[in-house]
């Protein structure tokens, strides 16, 4: 969910400021003409899922609070080339100030959001759900992560406070799964969760005896990952199953129906390029 505009607010501010800096000298040469009140209409390009229309409402009304922007298309909604997916009422200096940082944001939203949906769609039918990553851009991974459960994934940690996942280094500087569980079990608060990640039966077998509460099969072959499913279920059928590494639209589906409960990958966010939209005025 979009998080309360107190959080983005100074991002957003700083934005606008770094675009407009000692002042839009177009828009301002345009004199009286900038005052007047028009209409603009934002476009889809090309075809994708739409997110980030409440983000460019808030640029423009943090430029000037009569501004009324209309969204005319749910977020998360797929659309063609050619679809009018906004309308923009206000001072046309506005309106123009506004333009390049709101369409830059929304178009990597959507962008995000489309290539989304793309792996979600593959995996639709079967129980799996797909989970983002923490490899977002700085400041932006709220919104980005936002983008990506608006085109159909869950979010995973927003950051190293929402839980405990304890990683081959975590591994290796405490010695051992069994001794990095024991050390932040009594140290974590209620209800914190513990992951660990786990490259092998081995590893998975140690994670299940040290009382893991998810347990992530990395860059596992789709035999040792049914193996590793199979020993889990049976084991405690409570501990839930993540998926990660090298996920692509042509692995994802058979990551799936090894029985995971979660599929997480970066490439929804790392490789989505911009979806294009355009601001033309009435």
């Amino acid at each position: 969910m979009l998080t309360n505009w107190i959080v983005l607010d100074d991002s957003l501010k700083r934005w606008l400021q770094e675009d407009i800096g000692r002042g839009d000298q177009t828009t301002l040469g345009l004199g009286d003409v900038a005052a007047k009140k028009g209409q603009a209409y934002w476009i889809a390009k090309e075809k994708g899922v739409v997110a980030g229309l409440p983000v460019a409402e808030r640029i423009f009304c943090l430029l000037d609070r009569s501004v009324v922007f209309e969204a005319k298309v749910k977020e998360g909604t797929k659309v063609e080339p050619g679809t009018v997916i906004a309308e923009i009422d206000g001072q046309l200096g506005t309106l123009l100030t506004g333009e390049r940082v709101a369409l830059n944001l929304a178009m990597r939203l959507c962008g995000i959001a489309t290539m989304t949906r793309l792996f979600a769609d593959v995996i639709e039918d079967l129980p799996s759900r797909l989970v983002d990553t923490r490899k977002t851009t700085p400041g932006l991974r709220v919104l980005e992560k936002y983008a990506a459960y608006t085109g159909g994934a869950q979010n995973h940690r927003m950051g190293l406070d929402d839980g405990v996942m304890i990683k081959d280094n975590h591994i290796s500087a405490a010695g051992g799964i069994k001794s990095a569980i024991e050390q932040m079990r009594d140290r974590i608060p209620y209800p914190v969760t513990i992951e660990v990640e786990t490259e092998s039966i081995g590893q998975v077998k140690a994670a299940i005896d040290s009382g893991a509460d998810i347990i992530m099969l990395d860059n596992m072959p789709l035999d040792k990952m049914r193996e590793a499913v199979q020993i889990i279920r049976e084991s405690s059928p409570r501990i839930k199953i993540e998926a990660s590494g090298n996920i692509s639209l042509e692995t994802i589906r058979g990551v799936a129906e090894t029985g995971v409960d979660y599929i997480s990958s970066s490439a929804p966010i790392t490789r989505s390029p911009w979806l294009d939209l355009s601001m033309r005025m009435r």
